[in-house]
């Protein structure tokens, strides 16, 4: 019996599951797809499924649903059916979303149900035995009730779904494992940019506990706003060459659509892309070469609002780039190298992104999700239902953070963070310290965040530079970095006998009801006491 991570998207749905020799792997498709369109399309009596299915788009767009998988659980007076006009059409069906395929009315659920069953019989015959543990990623933003329908409709298809987990969540723990960074303290902030919608979340992680600090959700910036912006250029170029409009017919749009998309994402890969229609409108074809450069420029809108997209996102925490210790791109659209090198400006040299444009040994982004759900599903799949369903209790899922940083006053004044801001409690950490007289004194502090600039100056030129340049004068650079100083006093000890040059261990412990324990011992000395936090 296999455990499975599962993403569910609502453009690609993929699946995961982890080796017997450890190793991760995304499962493909009978067509070798390992990012399975999330899509299902009827011609007579036939149902295809996934690339198939997109494939019918052209000349059975009626027949073919798509953009689904945010419709599930939401009334149908609430949904936006934008993402819906070049395929078959959302109706009303008693209140929920459905579709009118061939005659027949057909849920949103039923259709939800029809998808995950092909998706798990494909991924039992890859690894030729039965799926039994299921983790399911979800969307951040979806509600109690739309993760209970999920989990039951999976249930109908066949999967036990052992829990569910978010997906930033999830592409999260899919990086910090593969980098074994897990344990380390650090704000990320995970920026997914998907089909036909993005999610940013800023979550802290603190002991390997993740803390969601913000989120925010659009589908305003989803990868099909490039492809319409490719569309627009190329139509343009159309008109002026034919005086045909390529975006007249649902069959034109669709061509001139699958073509802008392949364009696309060969740009993320090579500096030139062709684009090529066979009889895009009224019997013309089209053919044209766009490199990346040009497509940046096509797109420059769409990037300029998916930076100041996570900008946004990062003030909704209350923080500044300055406090980002490293982003992570996430979902499909996150392949396009400008969307990194636009992060590269906004944030300082000290966060990192992490992006495939950056370092080609990571990981596809579309992969993230489904990596990291089935990292979980391999987690507990020892574990007995009772078990995981107490994991998830309020007590333990609901549980305090430090809203200021915890740390120790050094020798020259400065703040020796021992609990970063954001720590999940209760908690304990111990630090060791070189005694600097035989009798040591401890004060314990909370931290108080300033904003630390330092001026660089310009490298000297040389006397042979061009003459040109000798008019010019270089700005200093002015380096911004948060750093944190002493604050409020909590607690202090005095550990005497110590003796200079002795190793010193600092336990700060926070118990569940608040209050903090501050410990200290050296050799056969040792000083303790507790406060009210």
């Amino acid at each position: 019996m296999a455990a499975v991570g599962i993403a569910f998207g609502n453009t690609t749905t993929s699946i995961a599951y982890v080796r017997e020799d450890g190793k991760l792997e995304v499962i493909a498709d009978p067509d070798g797809d390992r990012f399975i369109a999330s899509a299902l399309s009827y011609l007579g009596q036939d149902e295809y499924h996934g690339s198939q299915a997109i494939g019918q788009l052209i000349r059975n767009a009626e027949n073919t649903i798509v953009n689904f998988r945010d419709f599930i659980g939401v009334p149908f007076e609430k949904i936006d059916t934008t993402y819906s006009q070049h395929s078959a059409k959302p109706i009303n069906v008693d209140g929920k979303v459905g579709y009118e395929i061939n005659g027949n009315k057909i849920t949103v659920e039923e259709v939800t149900k029809r998808h995950l069953k092909k998706i798990a019989k494909d991924a039992e015959d890859y690894l030729g035995e039965k799926i039994e543990d299921v983790v399911l990623s979800v969307p951040e933003n979806f509600t109690e009730e739309q993760k209970a329908l999920l989990i039951n409709l999976a249930k109908q298809s066949g999967l036990n779904i052992r829990q569910t987990i978010s997906e930033p969540s999830a592409a999260l723990l899919s990086h910090l494992t593969s980098e074994k960074e897990l344990n380390n303290d650090k704000v990320y902030v995970v920026a997914d940019f998907g089909g036909i919608r993005s999610d940013v979340s800023v979550i802290a992680v603190r002991g390997g506990i993740f803390t969601l600090l913000s989120s925010a959700h659009t589908y305003e910036l989803g990868g099909n706003k490039l492809d319409l912006a490719l569309m627009d250029f190329v139509a343009k170029d159309f008109k002026s060459k034919y005086k045909v409009d390529a975006l007249g017919t649902k069959k034109s749009w669709a061509k001139l659509n699958s073509a802008s998309i392949i364009s696309k994402k060969t740009l993320s890969n090579v500096e030139s892309a062709p684009i090529s229609v066979d009889a895009l409108a009224e019997g013309f074809d089209y053919n044209n070469t766009i490199n990346r450069m040009r497509f940046e420029v096509v797109g420059r809108q769409v990037f300029s609002k998916m930076a100041a997209f996570i900008e946004d996102a990062i003030k909704k925490a209350g923080l500044e780039t300055l406090d980002i210790d490293s982003v992570l791109l996430a979902g499909g659209s996150s392949n396009v190298p400008k969307i990194a090198r636009n992060l590269e400006f906004i944030f300082p040299e000290s966060t990192k992104i992490i992006a495939p444009s950056l370092d080609s040994k990571l990981p596809n982004p579309n992969e993230l999700n489904s990596r990291g759900a089935a990292l979980q599903a391999y987690l507990i799949s020892t574990f007995d239902d009772d078990v995981i369903k107490q994991s998830l209790s309020a007590d333990v899922v609901e549980t305090k953070q430090l809203s200021k940083p915890i740390g120790l006053k050094g020798a020259d004044g400065e703040f020796i963070t021992v609990l970063p801001r954001n720590t999940v409690y209760p908690i304990k950490r111990v630090i060791s310290l070189e005694a600097s007289a035989d009798d040591v004194f401890i004060e314990l502090y909370e931290g108080e965040r300033t904003i630390k600039e330092t001026v660089e100056e310009p490298e000297e030129e040389s006397e042979d530079e061009d003459e040109e340049d000798d008019d010019s004068e270089d700005e200093p650079d002015i380096i911004r970095e948060v750093v944190y100083k002493p604050s409020k006093l909590l607690a202090q000890l005095a550990l005497r006998g110590a003796g200079k040059g002795a190793k010193v261990e600092v336990v700060v412990n926070i118990r569940k009801e608040g209050k903090i324990q501050l410990a200290a011992r050296s050799g056969k000395v040792a000083s303790k006491g507790v406060i009210e936090a």
